[in-house]
């Protein structure tokens, strides 16, 4: 038996007004929580703030984590309607599977970072507004153990919106094709995370991005030069890693659990799937 989304169908004679004013009031939502973290994201950028990675203490803190925590929650609110109780129940694994996987890897020597697995698996199971509300969680929550994380949320939810984007246009469908929509992610994601790291931190935090940071200023890059191009060699191959681990583990699952997310009934995301009719 299929598990039953959050809210009811509505049925009756205005059920079609009904459905357009909920789709209206969904696609508010997801642009508010949008605006909210892009925001955060231009604030942070354009003020710089050094005293960021004290953590909740400091002004700026407290700023980023109410933009981003609005953002998130605005867009779990325009997803709410549509997702399985399933999903509340797998995000939090999703929090957890990113944060203990992205300090494992910061503390290695590997330019990679591994934190975007549950923000892909949610995105492909359930779309681009419950992706980005996961990505932007993720970097919430990790900022109570690292703050420095928390500026790069607005990338995290960047990378669980284009991965839902990528599910809702077929290319999970095809396993070599996750990769590649991983690689193209990457390179989106490092060009909004280099301005954070290069105006706000000054650098990286990883032992192997950081290694890749000074060998490019070594070679006389300036700084945020120097960031971009690191972003742009470990991110796209750290995103195309991540998006096929996170196809591995969504076909992994057994289909009766896939088929329960609508968003995985309506677009046909994964290879198999009979699509189903969109909302009149």
């Amino acid at each position: 038996m299929s598990q039953q989304s959050l809210t009811l169908p509505a049925t009756g004679p205005g059920s079609g007004a009904g459905s357009a004013k909920a789709r209206r009031i969904r696609r508010v939502l997801e642009l508010a929580g949008a605006a909210a973290i892009a925001g955060t994201y231009v604030f942070l950028v354009l003020t710089q703030p050094a005293d960021i990675a004290n953590g909740p203490a400091s002004f700026s803190a407290l700023v980023a984590l109410g933009g981003f925590f609005l953002g998130a929650v605005l867009l779990i609110a325009a997803a709410l309607p549509v997702l399985p109780t399933s999903t509340l129940v797998l995000m939090p694994v999703a929090l957890v599977l990113n944060v203990v996987l992205g300090q494992l890897m910061g503390s290695t020597g590997l330019p990679f970072y591994f934190d975007a697995i549950g923000t892909v698996l949610i995105a492909v199971l359930a779309g681009p507004a419950a992706g980005a509300a996961t990505g932007a969680l993720s970097s919430i929550v990790w900022s109570f153990f690292n703050p420095t994380v928390l500026p790069f949320a607005a990338g995290a939810a960047l990378i669980g919106f284009l991965a839902g984007l990528a599910a809702r246009s077929g290319l999970f469908r095809r396993f070599y094709l996750a990769p590649v929509a991983g690689f193209v992610t990457g390179i989106l994601a490092g060009v909004v995370s280099a301005p954070i790291a290069a105006f706000v931190f000054g650098g990286t935090a990883g032992l192997g991005t950081g290694a890749l940071v000074s060998a490019f200023r070594a070679m006389g890059d300036t700084l945020l030069a120097a960031i971009t191009k690191q972003a742009l060699v470990s991110d796209p191959m750290d995103k195309a890693i991540v998006f096929a681990i996170a196809a591995m583990l969504v076909y992994a699952l057994p289909r009766r659990t896939t088929v329960q997310f609508p968003f995985v009934r309506r677009f046909r995301v994964l290879a198999g799937t009979a699509p189903e009719t969109p909302e009149a």
